[in-house]
């Protein structure tokens, strides 16, 4: 449950490396990054482990009106990991899925009624207009760094991670530590969306894994070779 950041391993930042960044930022454009416009803080838990809880502050940019894609960091200083990415889609899209694809995907219901899903330092009421719609929106997440085991460096296999989605289930020390931090409470917050409504369907029944859990594993295969190369590897 580390919020704090892992020592990354490495000499420190050069001065010549820091005036190359100063030059490049100025010069090259950062179309992708620019198009960032929110800052959503929330809880993952790994797919497999539901006692692995991570506080992951999302960095997000819309698509269109039904999809946003988001950056996700350990915390939002500065020098926070970027820990994963997370895909958020409409009802709509999410139907489109094959079956075997929608239980990658999670329900944010739960997280925004229950006022655990914010915008820090975003005054409620305007929150609540764009959460009005994440409410019955789908997310697929995906973890590459596991800061919480106090990895130094992004180890392992990429993980499905899944979002809160009934009481008792955050540890309560962490949800204390993050409203203190931010000087939020998730009940009062709870009471102020109690109007939201989830997707238009309900949740589907294969979200949210089907209520299973779920693991990424690497295994080995055959690796297809390109036409007109042999398979050599050097």
């Amino acid at each position: 449950m580390s919020t704090a950041n892992p020592s990354v391993p490495g000499d420190p930042t050069e001065m010549g490396t820091a005036i190359l960044d100063t030059t490049t930022a100025a010069i090259q454009g950062f179309g992708p990054t620019n198009k960032i416009h929110q800052h959503l803080c929330a809880f993952h838990f790994y797919s497999d482990d539901m006692s692995r809880q991570v506080e992951a502050h999302h960095y997000c940019g819309h698509q269109n009106e039904e999809m946003r894609q988001c950056l996700i960091y350990n915390n939002s200083e500065a020098d926070a990991r970027l820990i994963g990415v997370e895909y958020i889609i409409s009802e709509k899209l999410y139907m489109t899925l094959p079956d075997e694809e929608k239980p990658l995907w999670h329900s944010h219901e739960y997280e925004v009624k229950s006022g655990v899903l914010f915008m820090p330092g975003i005054p409620g009421a305007i929150q609540r207009k764009d959460l009005e719609k994440v409410c019955k929106t789908y997310g697929k997440t995906i973890h590459f760094w596991q800061v919480d085991k106090g990895d130094n460096l992004p180890l392992g296999i990429p993980q499905i991670m899944m979002p809160l989605t009934r009481d008792g289930q955050l540890y309560p020390n962490l949800a204390q530590d993050v409203e203190k931090r931010h000087g939020i409470s998730f009940d009062k917050e709870r009471e102020n969306r109690a109007y939201m409504t989830g997707p238009d369907n309900g949740i589907h029944p294969l979200a949210n894994a089907a209520g299973k859990g779920l693991k990424t594993l690497l295994r080995e295969t055959h690796c297809k070779p390109v036409d007109s190369l042999p398979r050599v590897f050097v």
